[in-house]
């Protein structure tokens, strides 16, 4: 449940308010450099700062705890470990039986039998991307394909040097907004992937869409169901299988075709928001206003970017 992959394994463990949680890689190639530069500046982009971010800030300190010697990889497993250090658990005090509307607190509750962590979402979290992150950072740093990011379009707001003073009003209401990303992989090459069951898009929609609160994938340079089989082909203009347009997003039958691989994805907005709410009390047993307290993104989305180039990377190394 916490593990994937199969060339580059990655299992996750801990959760958003435990003293510490960390990653295990398996399948790194002994000699290997670990690029923690990298890895920080990485991280870095998925701390919040900006407007419309949360004031939760972890300095994201990562430690080695095994599979590197002088500064190399071993062969053996590599673990990481990541403290939380800034946490204030008495905020979700009152929703183990008051739970958030469009969280995973319900559900939680009742497929773990009330044994399950509520603080901060328990593993739930878009803490746990974090060591996303770190996974994906290694990743990109063996893989020979170039990934890239942009955010399109925040809540109603397209044009984004307007973007702080939007998200502002939309704070000062106590609400939040969702958003749009593309990712692109350049420098791709032909045949990752193979038919049926493991597609390179369904994997990576797969992944993508275990990035907390991403509620949507669509691959190619344009999608219009509307649109007519002439307009939609892509044309092959030489040998090497390049296209003059790219709608399908560079990957057919489920295999790279050679071109940049394009997606957009959709983000929802952040659950948590300051204004009142009337939803069920399991401990009171009816309907009560619930005002949730602690430290939340107003766009989440603005963060997320890193999180889903580090997923892509995650399936490219393991295709």
């Amino acid at each position: 449940m916490f593990s994937y992959g199969n060339k580059f394994r990655v299992t996750i463990y801990g959760a958003s308010h435990e003293e510490s949680m960390g990653l295990i890689i398996d399948g790194i190639s002994p000699g290997t450099k670990i690029d923690l530069e990298r890895i920080k500046n990485d991280l870095k982009r998925r701390r919040p700062g900006d407007i419309g971010t949360t004031s939760r800030l972890e300095e994201d300190d990562l430690k080695i705890k095994n599979g590197v010697f002088n500064g190399l990889t071993t062969g053996a497993p590599l673990h990481i470990e990541v403290k939380n250090n800034n946490i204030k658990s008495s905020a979700y005090d009152t929703l183990k039986t008051h739970h958030r509307p469009n969280h995973a607190d319900f559900v939680a509750n009742k497929k773990y039998n009330g044994f399950n962590d509520y603080r901060g979402g328990g593993f739930f979290s878009g803490r746990m991307t974090t060591l996303l992150v770190i996974a994906g950072s290694i990743a990109k740093s063996i893989i020979p394909y170039q990934i890239s990011s942009e955010l399109l379009q925040v809540g109603t707001c397209k044009d984004l040097s307007k973007l702080d003073a939007y998200l502002q009003t939309v704070k000062d209401k106590n609400d939040s907004v969702g958003g749009i990303l593309e990712v692109r992989v350049s420098n791709m090459t032909v045949g990752l992937g193979n038919p049926y069951f493991e597609k390179l898009d369904a994997n990576i929609a797969k992944l993508v869409l275990t990035v907390p609160g991403v509620r949507g994938i669509i691959f190619g340079d344009q999608f219009d169901v509307t649109s007519s089989g002439s307009n939609n082909n892509d044309l092959l203009v030489d040998e090497t299988g390049k296209t003059c347009t790219n709608h399908s997003g560079g990957i057919v039958g489920g295999i790279s075709n050679g071109n940049d691989i394009v997606f957009k994805v959709f983000v929802k907005p952040t659950s948590s928001i300051g204004l009142k709410q009337d939803t069920f009390d399991f401990k009171e047993n009816k309907v009560l206003p619930l005002e949730i307290e602690g430290r939340h993104d107003v766009a989440f989305v603005r963060r997320i970017a890193v999180v889903l180039e580090s997923v892509t990377a995650l399936v490219l190394i393991n295709s």
